[in-house]
């Protein structure tokens, strides 16, 4: 146990060094839908508001708060990559070694740094593969009903666990684990991972499937198109280059060595779910992440047959380590601004985006926490020109979810209100507002001066090193909205992407 502590505290660290740092875009947005409780939203079902919802009321909003909530889960990631690499035979160096591995993994430890449904998903994996193994090891009904709980509690967080459920139906039909299918546990487990579905399933019927318009608009409009290469390519680059040897070395151990046999169906589920994400032209990269946990857990144990001295042992895991700490920077927001340029320039990486946005000095993962407060104290300041009866009926009308939020959290002392179209946040209407007074933040006068009959520049938007589509940006201050009255006017003005 206390091996699998050591690493699992080291990474709650890591994690904990970007909570002095700012909200994620998406934080305040699912802060936002923690106040309105429902079985699911248009991007994503309910477990993970759920657990904040629960978070919120027992320790608060701080953004301490949901940095550690993020880290724990991660953690436990960590600590169940190891425990996956026990059942697999690994003595504890090649725990360690797995635990490593999955600690410096930039996309995971980015993941680790925010809390949004991404770091439950990754927990939810492990936590699936981990029974996964008890099942093959020992089958009997009752495992096979936890795994049934895992992946519908995985659904219930995200609809990407279907990808899993395919993965492990082919890992299981291409292998002698096949047997299986002839006795009543994997159906059992399918069935009541449906049961645990349907609630958000009959959400999204009541609700016109907003979920599928949600990925039909942000596959054609978004996302950037992918090429299998490229999509390969990115996960050596998104798991460290230097862990390669563990989790390339521990996909081919399940694939075929003896000693792993029995797990065979776990290679092939891996190998499923990246075909699926291949195919699927639009995946980001990190998509696949979820899915390495399984393959450092196997990567340990393969290793350390191959290195059976201590300083060769020691050397690799230094190396690991070592690699992690070069790589950090980079998934993780432990240096000023003009700081991770630098250093990002020095290594030659080049902020990106798997995204159809322009980009400024920083990547788009970073520049998503920069600049928020500042856009409030705009937004406010504009609103304060308003007289005493106009701010009590205005409303803030933004473009996303990520500046509504921001408006919501860190406006809400000073009685801001923001509405938008976009995604569940057009699902919660105008709020009352008629239109009548509406600070529109935008970038074409003209746009408004059309809907409105008096329309005066309140300000512009300057949020430092945020998203370039988000600065410069105008505050109008908009009068006399024209009819139909906002609304009759808000179906036209649904945005799901």
């Amino acid at each position: 146990m206390r091996r699998l502590l050591v690493p699992s505290a080291v990474f709650v660290l890591l994690s904990l060094s970007a909570a002095g740092d700012h909200y994620f875009r998406d934080e305040f947005y699912y802060l936002a839908c923690s106040h309105r409780m429902a079985w699911g939203y248009v991007d994503q079902p309910p477990l993970s508001i759920a657990l904040l919802w629960m978070v919120r009321h027992l320790a608060g909003d701080s953004l301490l708060v949901l940095r550690v909530t993020a880290a724990l889960a991660s953690a436990a990631t960590v600590a169940l990559t190891g425990s996956i690499a026990r059942r697999f035979g690994a003595s504890p160096f090649g725990e360690t070694l797995a635990m490593i591995a999955t600690a410096v993994a930039p996309t995971l430890l980015a993941v680790g740094s925010f809390y949004s449904m991404n770091v439950l998903d990754l927990l939810l994996w492990a936590v699936a593969v981990r029974v996964l193994i008890r099942v093959l090891d020992r089958p009997a009904t009752a495992a096979w009903l936890v795994l049934g709980l895992v992946l519908g509690l995985g659904l219930e967080n995200k609809i990407s666990v279907l990808w899993l459920g395919a993965g492990i139906a082919a890992g299981l039909l291409l292998t002698s684990s096949r047997r299986l299918l002839l006795t009543p546990g994997p159906w059992l487990a399918a069935v009541l991972a449906a049961l645990l579905f349907a609630p958000h399933v009959l959400w999204q019927i009541a609700h016109g499937w907003p979920t599928l318009e949600f990925i039909r608009n942000a596959s054609r409009g978004k996302m950037q198109t992918n090429t299998p290469l490229g999509f390969l390519s990115a996960q050596v680059l998104d798991m460290n280059p230097f862990t390669l040897p563990i989790w390339l070395g521990g996909l081919l151990a399940l694939l075929f060595t003896p000693w792993l046999a029995r797990y065979r169906a776990l290679g092939i589920s891996f190998v499923a779910v990246a075909a699926i994400l291949v195919a699927n032209r639009t995946s980001r990269s990190e998509y696949l992440a979820p899915a390495y946990p399984l393959l450092f857990a196997a990567g340990g144990a393969a290793i350390e047959r191959v290195l059976t001295s201590r300083p060769l042992r020691i050397a690799a895991a230094c190396l690991v380590i070592a690699a992690g700490a070069l790589s950090a920077p980079l998934a993780l927001p432990i240096l000023p601004v003009d700081a991770y340029v630098r250093y990002s320039r020095a290594l030659g990486v080049a902020p990106a985006t798997e995204e159809k946005k322009d980009l400024g000095r920083l990547p788009q993962f970073f520049a998503d926490r920069q600049g928020w407060d500042r856009f409030v104290d705009q937004v406010a300041a504009a609103v304060d020109r308003l007289s005493p009866s106009e701010r009590a009926r205005a409303a803030i009308f933004v473009g996303n979810y990520g500046e509504a939020g921001a408006i919501e959290l860190l406006g809400r002392s000073r009685g801001l209100t923001a509405i938008s179209g976009h995604n569940n946040y057009w699902l919660w209407g105008p709020a009352g507002r008629t239109g009548d007074v509406l600070l529109v933040v935008s970038r074409s006068r003209l746009a408004q001066e059309e809907k409105f009959a008096s329309v005066e520049l309140g300000g512009t938007v300057d949020c430092g090193d945020c998203m370039p589509y988000e600065n410069g940006q105008s505050i109008f201050i908009c009068r006399g909205l024209k009819a139909p009255l906002l609304p009759e006017r808000w179906p036209s003005l649904k945005h799901y992407e």
